[in-house]
Order: structure tokens, then C-alpha cells, then sequence
């Protein structure tokens, strides 16, 4: 006669910083900005969501550029110095960042958290299969972790 276990299935898988992936807390709904659009509509735009920037995209959803704040203050101030005023001919596309690094939504936040503090940046977007995917950002990266102390720091 065989022992009997009456405890039932037991789980032992704890969810740890390797186990929750950037693709869980990334942003996928966002704001986004065409090349064509005024500086004058992206920083209304900022303002009216409280956000600090956003991604270009093209027709095709895929990410060309990346705006922000300090790229509308730079207009603002090479408007100023050639006293010239902001117009509607002052696009995204010419003062947009083209170089734009991006992060693999696959990534555990642990290597996000490493990937955040050798950039400085305060945003990553994600791009799957070409085309803009979402965006993960240092609050996303904060809410995760608190999520982890939830579950395993206690």
C-alpha cells in the first residue's frame, strides 16, 4: 500500500523580476504625432494630457521619431533669436529626434531598470514587426516593481 498526499497540488512558482515582462506594464494606447504636424499642435497636445513627448509615426504605424518638451523649447527659443514667431511651418519632422533607441517589449523589467539607468531617458518605445507597438516609461518600470513587492518582497 502506497502513501497518500492529501495536500493537493502545490504552487512554488513565485513571480520574480524575470518573470514579469516590460510587454506587461507598457503603454499601449498612446498619443502619437505625424511628421507633418506643428509644433504649435504638439505642444497643445502635451499640455492638454500632461505627458512630456511622444512618438512620430508615418502612415504605416512604423516610428520614425520621437518629440518632446525640450525639442518644443528649442523651437520656442530659435523662434525667439531669429524673432521670428511660431508658425505653422515649423513641423514635428524638422525638430523631431530621428535616432530614436527603442527596447524589446520581451525584456524583464530588471533589464529595463539597467537599460533606463545607462540611457538617462525617461521613455522607451516598443516596435514588433516594424510597426510602433507601445511604450514603456520609468513610471511603468515603478508600478512593476511595486507589483513584484506585492508578490514576493514581503
Amino acid at each position: 500500500m502506497g502513501i497518500i498526499n492529501f495536500q493537493g497540488k502545490r504552487t512554488t512558482k513565485k513571480e520574480t523580476a524575470d518573470s514579469i515582462l516590460i510587454s506587461d506594464y507598457m503603454t499601449r494606447d498612446l498619443i502619437t504625432f505625424k511628421p507633418e504636424d506643428s509644433i504649435e499642435f504638439v505642444i497643445d497636445t502635451l499640455l492638454k494630457n500632461k505627458i512630456s513627448g511622444g512618438p512620430v509615426v508615418n502612415d504605416n504605424y512604423e516610428l520614425i521619431g520621437i518629440i518632446s518638451q525640450g525639442d518644443c523649447l528649442k523651437q520656442i527659443s530659435e523662434s525667439r533669436y531669429y524673432n521670428m514667431p511660431m508658425d505653422n511651418s515649423r513641423t514635428v519632422e524638422k525638430a523631431m529626434v530621428k535616432n530614436v533607441e527603442t527596447i524589446d517589449g520581451s525584456l524583464n523589467i530588471f533589464d529595463a531598470v539597467n537599460r533606463f539607468l545607462e540611457s538617462k531617458k525617461r521613455r522607451f518605445p516598443i516596435v514588433e514587426n516594424g510597426k510602433l507597438a507601445g511604450q514603456i516609461s520609468q513610471t511603468d518600470i515603478l508600478k512593476a516593481a511595486m507589483h513584484l513587492k506585492e508578490t514576493t518582497w514581503k
